[in-house]
């Protein structure tokens, strides 16, 4: 065979595309003033300010509709009505969320041919006319509307076959084992697989046989001598071929076969014709997309609208399936360019047979082989597929969000080249894969990483928001600041049960995965208290530039993987830390820069750099010259480097050339001189490692805790989003309700620390804190998955007027607040209490008469219990009233045991002739299913946090009789168990309500006198 070293490679060099991306990303991020949508193709401009006082303020209690949370919107196919699209527009921009993704879905049907997709197939004329009205309702409400590559997933379209050249393409392989000197005569060996429906064109690219070396044999691999390949193809006659193996061991006689994989989209069929699955991997692929929208879809209305109310082409995750392996007919030509070398040769070790690789070489020549084909296979992924489709994406006005992952593929560096990179709550093992796509996104001057979010298999309509907003608590730690809800399905459909067609269910014959929301669901008379909460977060976490403390180099970068960092993911991130993920590619964009000891210091401005061996390839040493050279010029611009592993030993990630390997080692030796630079053997050694080097995380505390922290920093303002979450759903044990302080970096000298409260949208100081320099120390008290948001900047930053009163540094008291009488305390207890003020008095404060806390037992409960009514869209309402001793779940109650819908809880409170205006309460509600809302002596009370639903009655009771009204909205799983029992009898019953224990914990308050102002002399 051919020599594995080559001449200096003459391709386009992988990086080429991920500069030239950056170079049209704007540089700014959320301006929290202005609320009118940017068009499409320039989305990411606006400037990352910090605003006004007036405009912070009252912008976060109202975002814009460009932050807002959006729906995965199913469709079955153009099977719709434009009134009823119109309308559903409506719901949702009613809702307070700011846009949907249309997307052709429709799983759940088992007789497709009440779809007629003949007439109402994805792309019909049917389809186009529910799109326009889409758009144009959009348009009239402000809100955006997503469309999705093709229907259903991977990206495919009507008019190609599964022989066309923009198909997507497998290499097929067959094979023949020959003992020493046996003869093979006879046709060259059929594919292992059949070829799929509809494929009817082969062509075989080669013939090879190789010797079996069983030293290079592993568990599912037949090994192979690498220098015994030869290539047979040119005997190869009609067909057939004639070969006799040498005497000097077993040999395999493979043929490789290029044909159609004939994949076709998810649960389909979603056109007639039927469509193929495009090549992702050339520019025939892409083609064939954007050809079929310019003569089908892209009327001149949609055109029009697209401009005005259109916001971006997706495409989902790239799950493209073959029994073989991913080819595409460059792909020789490409590695060639890439490599410099033959593809052909190193074929044995690449082919695949479902998804198992087939035969090895010797074992480090292999993992080499196996880098080097699927790096040319991003660098075909990126250019000819993501970077094609986000340009003919910005000639309509549109930006490309896009899942890049699914293939052994760069997902990283994809990120980098998208608008906006979106991952998944229900694929993504946990919160690393996120950081994954953050870091590409950051480095490349992108502001947005959206998730698709809320898909749970086997819960549809038995979801919960509070499940939801658990998922989402982690997820927005590590980089995420969009959600698109997964998800709301259009209405109707011939032949579909109460209540109404629904996308994901029932699945093979039960509950499904994914909800439908939307008004068939008693809990979206509360949605808007939900769509708030998320709109303020994603606010705060798009408002200017993200930070993290450590950037993770990854030779190779995937992602939906669940693998993390060593040490930062077990231990660093308990501490404090955050990390994101980067790839060789990121390291050559315009943003790799050093200034001040800081990585891209106008983005992410990450402290230190952590390198460690490739987890995906048997945490081998290994290092692309290119990024030692790359690391070595970072350091000595004055990064600092941590390196894990025994890098005296490093190899190339790919095949090396000539002299590579020793050239490799002399970079690396000389990286590991450099002042900055720290080589540690062991994970353990790491923070010790990172303290020599003077780096700290800008948030710590001094215990592990479960803590999660996201910081973004907008003209001196810091931003910090604090989360008691954990690294994936599925770990062990629960988290734990946290209390302990917490220090924040300030990046404003004598910036003051703000509580921006994202379910009520009010922003307000914080009264208790202590400052030591750049920092700033605040106690936080988390129940889990609960959130809370702190910003730190100048004061009067949200419009208040505390800026010349001391604060507390510390009290005796319950809390210590700015109120508008000035700094006050409260306890919940009668007494004298010592706070210690930041100019040094210890000022004193009597509460006196303090009424205990008093538990709530006995409430009249009123239920709209929802049935299924004349038509699958119609829902009959059926009222209960009860009278209630002590607080239950609904289950267990025998009226309601199968009842969903929304109770009305009423009880009345009242407070004796010692109650003053002095005194407050907190009604705290506990366990709660699933929303909610309260009302106080007819007063409704702001939004309530829906994960520790306690709220504030100050200022709402008075003496005599109060009225407390709890309403509770839950789930439609335990009606349906019931009304449709063959898909969903076998859900368990949920426990519904108000279940408590409610309280009223009354407190007193009292303004702490001397704290007006500072004394005057010496302080």
């Amino acid at each position: 065979m051919d020599d594995l070293t080559s001449a200096h490679r003459t391709g386009i060099p992988r990086r080429t595309l991920l500069v030239a991306a950056a170079t049209t990303a704007a540089a700014g991020a959320v301006d929290w003033a202005g609320h009118g949508r940017a068009s499409a193709a320039t989305a990411e401009a606006g400037a990352a300010t910090a605003l006004t006082a007036t405009t912070t303020g009252a912008s976060f209690a109202e975002p814009s509709r460009a932050v807002r949370p959006k729906f995965r919107w199913w469709w079955p196919d153009g099977l719709v009505r434009p009134d009823e699209i119109r309308r559903e527009i409506d719901q949702i921009a009613d809702a307070g969320f700011g846009g949907a993704e249309i997307a052709a879905v429709h799983h759940s049907v088992t007789d497709t041919s009440v779809l007629d997709t003949a007439r109402h197939g994805w792309g019909s004329a049917a389809w186009v006319a529910g799109v326009e009205a889409a758009l144009s309702q959009a348009a009239r409400r402000g809100i955006t509307v997503d469309l999705t590559v093709g229907p259903s997933w991977p990206a495919a379209v009507p008019g190609i076959t599964p022989d066309s050249e923009a198909a997507v393409k497998e290499l097929a392989y067959g094979a023949v084992t020959l003992a020493a000197g046996t003869a093979y005569r006879g046709a060259v060996p059929e594919p292992v697989h059949e070829a799929a429906s509809g494929v009817t064109e082969r062509q075989l690219l080669l013939v090879q046989a190789a010797r079996v070396n069983t030293a290079n044999s592993t568990r599912k691999e037949t090994g192979l001598d690498l220098d015994s390949v030869r290539d047979l193809t040119p005997t190869v006659t009609d067909g057939a071929i004639s070969w006799t193996a040498p005497d000097d061991g077993t040999w395999v006689l493979i043929a490789y076969w290029v044909r159609g994989s004939g994949q076709t989209p998810e649960a389909g069929p979603h056109t007639v014709p039927p469509a193929y699955v495009v090549d992702h991997f050339s520019a025939a692929g892409t083609r064939a997309v954007t050809d079929f929208w310019e003569a089908r879809i892209l009327t001149p209305a949609i055109r029009r609208l697209l401009k005005v109310s259109g916001g971006a082409l997706f495409e989902d995750s790239i799950e493209l399936e073959t029994d073989g392996l991913q080819w595409t007919p460059r792909l020789p030509d490409a590695f060639l360019e890439h490599t410099g070398r033959s593809l052909l040769p190193l074929l044995p070790a690449l082919i695949l047979d479902n998804s198992n690789q087939v035969y090895a070489f010797e074992a480090a020549v292999t993992r080499q082989i196996r880098h080097d084909f699927w790096e040319t296979v991003s660098t075909l992924f990126n250019k000819h597929h993501v970077t094609a489709l986000r340009t003919w994406a910005h000639s309509l006005g549109l930006q490309l969000r896009s899942q890049p992952y699914g293939l052994q593929t760069d997902a990283i560096a994809s990120a980098a080249i998208l608008d906006i990179a979106e991952g998944e709550s229900l694929g993504f093992k946990n919160l690393d894969d996120y950081r994954c796509l953050a870091g590409g996104r950051d480095m490349a001057g992108h502001t947005v990483l959206s998730c698709e979010a809320g898909a749970y298999a086997g819960s549809a309509y038995s979801t919960t928001w509070q499940r939801f907003l658990r998922t989402m608590g982690g997820a927005y730690a590590a980089g995420v600041n969009q959600t698109v809800v997964h998800g709301f399905s259009y209405a109707e459909l011939p032949g579909v049960n109460w209540p109404g067609y629904a996308a994901f269910t029932p699945y093979k014959g039960t509950a499904g995965y994914g909800e439908s929301w939307g008004p068939r669901h008693p809990t979206w008379k509360h949605v808007a208290d939900v769509s708030g909460y998320l709109s303020r977060v994603h606010q705060v976490l798009q408002t200017g530039r993200a930070r993290a403390d450590v950037a993770v180099f990854r030779q190779t970068g995937y992602t939906a993987t669940g693998i993390g960092a060593s040490w930062f993911t077990a231990t660093g991130v308990t501490l404090g830390w955050t990390h994101q993920f980067l790839s060789g590619p990121l390291l050559d964009l315009p943003a790799a820069t050093v200034r001040r000891g800081r990585l891209a210091p106008d983005g992410p401005a990450y402290k230190a750099l952590f390198v460690e061996g490739d987890f995906f390839y048997g945490s081998q040493v290994t290092l692309a010259l290119s990024d030692a050279r790359a690391l070595l010029r970072l350091t000595r611009a004055g990064l600092p480097l941590v390196l894990l592993g025994a890098w005296e030993t490093v190899v190339p990630s790919g095949i090396p050339d000539s002299g590579e390997s020793d050239e490799l080692r002399s970079v690396v030796a000389e990286l590991l001189a450099q002042p900055l630079v720290r080589r540690v053997t062991d994970k353990t050694a790491v923070p010790a490692a990172l303290a020599e080097l003077g780096v700290r995380p800008d948030v710590r505390h001094a215990t592990a805790s479960t803590l999660l922290n996201a910081h973004r920093v907008a003209d001196g303002v810091d931003f910090y989003y604090l989360c008691n979450g954990k690294h994936a759903e599925t770990v062990k044990p629960p988290v734990a309700a946290i209390d302990h302080e917490v220090t924040l970096h300030r990046t404003t000298a004598r910036g003051v620390p703000y509580l921006l409260d994202p379910w009520t949208g009010k922003a307000e100081r914080i009264a208790r804190y202590t400052e030591d320099g750049d920092s700033v120390t605040v106690r936080v008290s988390l129940q889990p998955a609960e959130t809370l948001v702190v910003a730190i900047g100048r004061a009067g930053l949200f419009g208040d007027h505390h800026g010349g009163r001391p604060h507390a540094v510390s009290s005796e008291a319950d809390e210590v607040r700015f109120t508008d009488t000035g700094l006050t305390v409260r306890a919940m207890a009668a007494g004298t209490y010592r706070t210690v003020l930041s100019h040094g008095r210890t000022v004193r404060t009597s509460l006196k008469d303090i009424p205990g806390p008093m538990e709530l037992t006995s409430w009249d409960l009123y239920v709209r219990d929802w049935r299924p009514g004349a038509t699958a869209t119609r829902t009959t309402v059926v009222e209960h009233e009860l009278t209630l001793d002590a607080l239950l779940p609904w289950s267990q109650l025998p009226e309601l045991a199968d009842v969903s819908g929304i109770g009305r809880y009423r009880t009345t409170v009242t407070l004796g002739e010692g109650w003053t205006g002095g005194h407050g309460a907190r009604l705290e509600l506990g366990t709660v299913t699933d929303t909610c809302r309260v009302t106080v002596n007819g007063h409704r009370l702001d939004p309530v946090d829906q994960i520790h639903p306690v709220v504030d009655l100050n200022g709402l009771l008075e003496r005599g009789p109060n009225l407390i009204e709890v309403e509770v909205a839950t789930p439609l799983a335990n009606r349906l168990r019931v009304s449709d029992p063959a898909v969903y009898g076998g859900l368990a019953r949920q426990a519904y309500g108000l279940l408590g224990p409610v309280r009223l914990v009354p407190y007193g308050e009292a303004r702490v006198h001397d704290a007006t102002r500072p004394p005057t002399g010496r302080q």
